[in-house]
């Protein structure tokens, strides 16, 4: 049995550099309208202006996400806290503009398996857990193939395929599907959900603990 090719010019250093760039670039021609956004955030829903929450990254390491806010305080269902404007910044996904910060600090690639909670790390199979060997993403295979609107076999099953091996011809292609997808405003939401229901796992065949220290 021969042995695993050694990884690619893009995987080496690539996608890092590639990652770097897009989103030095992309928060320098974004930063009026992240600013305006700050504001309808702060007049809409008041403070905080921005949510963090501490997500799994690359082999399931922690990390605080960020993003504008688009629920309201209090109790009650997603669907009564996000209103009309977080229904609208969400189908947008302007309110992921501010972690274009989350790519430029490691956390996160442009490309990449979207972050998910901690607490979800112990539910996945072997073959869903290798979505964890690479950097979460700004914009993924599964985002591209329909967003909220892909179950979560079919969407962690294309996260794992796109960690086995990313490009750079997948990734622009991911990049510019996932971008037609946010200009036809398809995908915002689960059928019968106000984005997507909570992953419960498949049975017991379940990924090793992974630690969060």
């Amino acid at each position: 049995m021969s042995p695993p090719a050694a990884p690619g010019w893009y995987a080496r250093g690539g996608k890092r550099a590639l990652d770097l760039a897009g989103a030095a670039l992309l928060l320098l021609a974004t930063l009026p309208l992240l600013l305006l956004l700050a504001l309808a955030v702060r007049l809409a829903l008041g403070r905080p202006v921005l949510f963090r929450q501490r997500r799994a990254g690359r082999h399931g390491r922690p990390f605080p996400v960020l993003k504008f806010r688009s629920m309201r305080e209090g109790e009650g269902s997603d669907a009564a806290r996000l209103g009309r404007f977080g229904r609208a910044l969400r189908a947008s996904a302007l309110d992921e503009l501010p972690q274009l910060v989350n790519v430029l600090r490691g956390e996160m690639s442009l490309v990449g398996p979207r972050p998910l909670p901690l607490d979800y790390l112990p539910l996945y199979s072997p073959r869903q857990a290798e979505r964890l060997l690479v950097r979460p993403g700004l914009a993924g295979l599964a985002q591209a193939a329909g967003r909220n609107a892909v179950p979560w076999d079919a969407r962690l099953e294309l996260d794992a395929r796109y960690a086995a091996g990313p490009t750079l011809r997948g990734d622009l292609a991911i990049l510019r599907r996932t971008g037609l997808m946010l200009l036809r405003g398809t995908g915002v939401s689960a059928p019968g959900h106000a984005t997507m229901p909570r992953f419960e796992g498949r049975g017991a065949d379940r990924a090793p603990k992974i630690s969060q220290k």
